[in-house]
């Protein structure tokens, strides 16, 4: 088990602010060892497994069951109980808060509709991402690329049985935890789709493209990309535009969310695997693109790509508040500056833009741009105040 301090802190946060906070994330990626870790804190609480039929059975009448506890109630897997969202209304809005509630979620919001139905003003949501860089120290870098944020990957006692654990997960999200949320779509469909995304990682979205080589229509294959982004595993990454008399891009940029599974959907198994394939520099990319995001703690609503059609481009666009900020990731151990980049630089007015790359050293390019090497991000990126 690896500390996570950085998330309890933020789960804790806003227990304080709200009766009700809904920790999502991807299934297995910590949800409930970090429940856990704040049940600890607290040094008391009552869990709910939702999964279990036991306490399904205790929760057969959700008021009856939870209107006597005290202190922190959790529900793990509270998707699997959509009629409690009403009870919860109920017991959020009592005088003097006598128990607060965290439920764990491996679906999104907007799939999860009942609790901005029933809870709107009185919940906090809090996305659970898998492991960084600042939780396995920069040491751990390159395993963590090779197997992926999933703790259970990551700790795997060696990088087979990491890629064993991970072609399990496939599996079981497939055929057991979709259907259960209420998906529909065929296990197999969805499998095809996803290696699709594999080899389509880091590039701009292509519905038609998708639905050819489906031999389907364009709004079924937004479906399958809309539940992968919904549970976690896929990222939909918005573009920036604005009026910088240029045509830029306006379609979404589509990256797996976990470099692990991105490397099991290829079949690459082994450093030497990874490092001899056409996707190397996509999945080096996304995979520091969320090291960056996670390191700058920036909401998803912040992050942007930018790519014009005559060819300027910018990897990750960070906006907060009149701050721009802008980075590139290059597989490479002398980076260069590029027309591409000034024209970001100037067009976007960026406050700063960072290229990071493979090599050991950070240090200026010119004015306003500087590299960063990969294994330096915690001494040369500071989170966003």
């Amino acid at each position: 088990m690896l500390p996570r301090d950085g998330h309890v802190r933020e789960v804790e946060r806003r227990l304080r602010d709200y009766p009700v906070v809904c920790l999502v994330g991807a299934r297995q990626i910590g949800k409930t060892t970090l429940a856990g870790m704040v049940m600890d804190r607290r040094r008391a609480g009552t869990r709910f497994d939702l999964e279990s039929t036991e306490d399904l059975a205790r929760l057969d009448d959700p008021l009856r069951a939870l209107k006597p506890l005290r202190g922190l109630v959790v529900l793990d897997e509270v998707q699997r109980l959509p009629e409690v969202f009403p009870t919860l209304r109920v017991l959020a809005d009592r005088p003097r808060r006598p128990a607060s509630f965290l439920l764990l979620g491996s679906a999104s919001p907007a799939l999860l509709r009942q609790t901005s139905e029933s809870l709107a003003g009185r919940i906090a949501y809090y996305r659970l991402p898998g492991l960084s860089i600042e939780e396995v120290g920069p040491e751990g870098m390159r395993r963590l690329w090779l197997r992926g944020g999933f703790p259970r990957s990551f700790l795997a006692p060696s990088n087979q049985r990491s890629a064993e654990w991970r072609h399990g997960f496939l599996q079981t999200f497939l055929e057991r935890d979709l259907p259960q949320i209420g998906i529909r779509v065929p296990a197999e469909t969805l499998r095809r789709f996803w290696t699709m995304l594999a080899h389509y990682h880091g590039q701009i979205w292509n519905a038609s493209a998708f639905a050819r080589s489906l031999g389907t229509d364009h709004k079924t294959t937004m479906h399958y990309l809309d539940i992968l982004s919904s549970t976690f595993v896929v990222r939909q990454m918005q573009p920036w535009h604005e009026n910088v008399r240029k045509r830029q891009v306006k379609s979404q940029k589509v990256y797996l969310s976990d470099s692990g599974l991105v490397h099991t959907l290829l079949g690459l198994e082994s450093f030497r695997d990874v490092e001899g394939h056409p996707k190397v520099g996509a999945s080096w990319e996304g995979f520091l693109m969320d090291q960056v995001v996670q390191r700058l703690r920036a909401r998803p609503e912040e992050s942007f790509f930018w790519a014009t059609h005559a060819g300027p481009e910018l990897d990750l666009l960070v906006c907060r508040g009149r701050r721009r900020l802008g980075f590139e990731f290059k597989r490479t151990v002398a980076p260069k500056v590029t027309k591409s980049m000034v024209t970001a630089q100037t067009d976007l007015r960026l406050s700063g833009l960072a290229v990071v790359h493979a090599g050991e050293e950070s240090y200026p390019l010119r004015s306003g741009i500087r590299a960063i090497a990969a294994s330096r991000l915690l001494e040369d990126l500071k989170p966003l105040r």
